[in-house]
């Protein structure tokens, strides 16, 4: 099919090209991985079910965010609270305790070096979307998404004892980061359903990172799961909702006549919203333990 022919396509169905392709490549990995799964890998079960719940939550979101009006703020800021609640205290919990057990010290060198890369990537990243073409709500998502995607597959492939809720917790932003990012999109005169790229994206990456075999080594464990508790606490710590001015709260808010008084309110929302979503998790891991 050339670039034409593929360009009238995509417009009959209205999904950009880029999206389609990594849907139709995520169904293909998803097929290999059920295969390869019913031959003796049975840890590849939980990598396919945390991808698809990553695919869903941010597919159903994105005509969510599209069509959604702007008087939104506080349904917003509880999905970011409770997002960002259940991946700190997923990290917490399932993650650090492995890094630290394996090496203490090198185990902390791990998660700091995630904490400080992820916010590295983000902040780079950011900037070099201000100096291309594309669009940086799309592709700042997408390239987070790819890269969560190969740290919960190495993490899954090498310790398949974790149970799925480490994985369920670490991706439940992607419906309100979808929700998000597509009513930014809506508003811009952008296609939201660009966003079925990072949807796909946990899948593509984590679904074949998942055959990587960590060397017995303690010390490079210890540095691998401390850097991906790492960069989950620093995704967390993005997703937190704070109510201040030129964040995604505030471009909900700013358009009532009570902004400031609103922001002043949600903030208390943010706080519960947060700790619900960690007690959510603590309750979850009760009932499995």
């Amino acid at each position: 099919m050339g670039a034409n022919e593929l360009s009238r396509f995509t417009n009959r169905v209205g999904v950009p090209a880029v999206a389609l392709l990594a849907v139709v490549g995520f169904l293909a990995l998803t097929a290999w991985a059920v295969t390869v799964a019913g031959n003796g890998r049975p840890e590849l079960w939980k990598v396919v079910g945390i991808a698809w719940t990553a695919f869903a939550a941010m597919a159903v979101a994105i005509p969510l965010g599209a069509r959604a009006e702007s008087s939104h703020a506080r349904g917003l800021v509880w999905a970011y609270g409770v997002a960002a609640g259940a991946m700190v205290t997923s990290a917490a919990v399932f993650l650090l305790p492995q890094a630290f057990n394996l090496h203490p010290r090198w185990g902390g060198f791990g998660v700091a070096s995630g904490v400080v890369l992820g916010f590295a990537a983000h902040t780079v990243g950011h900037r070099l979307t201000h100096e291309t073409n594309f669009d940086h709500t799309s592709l700042e998502i997408s390239a987070h998404a790819l890269a969560a995607g190969a740290i919960i597959g190495i993490v899954y492939g090498n310790m398949p004892e974790l149970g799925p809720l480490l994985g369920v917790a670490i991706v439940s932003h992607k419906g309100p980061a979808g929700y998000a990012a597509a009513r930014r999109l809506a508003d811009g005169d952008g296609d939201p359903w660009v966003l079925l790229v990072p949807a796909a994206g946990v899948g593509l990456t984590a679904i074949p990172a998942s055959i990587v075999a960590l060397p017995p080594d303690p010390v490079l464990n210890a540095l691998v799961f401390g850097f991906a508790a790492g960069v989950f606490l620093h995704v967390a710590m993005d997703f937190l909702p704070t109510c201040e001015i030129g964040g995604d709260v505030y471009d909900v808010a700013h358009t009532t006549d009570h902004a400031h008084e609103l922001l002043d309110s949600l903030r208390l929302h943010a706080v519960a919203s947060t700790t619900f979503g960690g007690v959510v998790v603590f309750l979850a891991w009760l009932l499995v333990a």
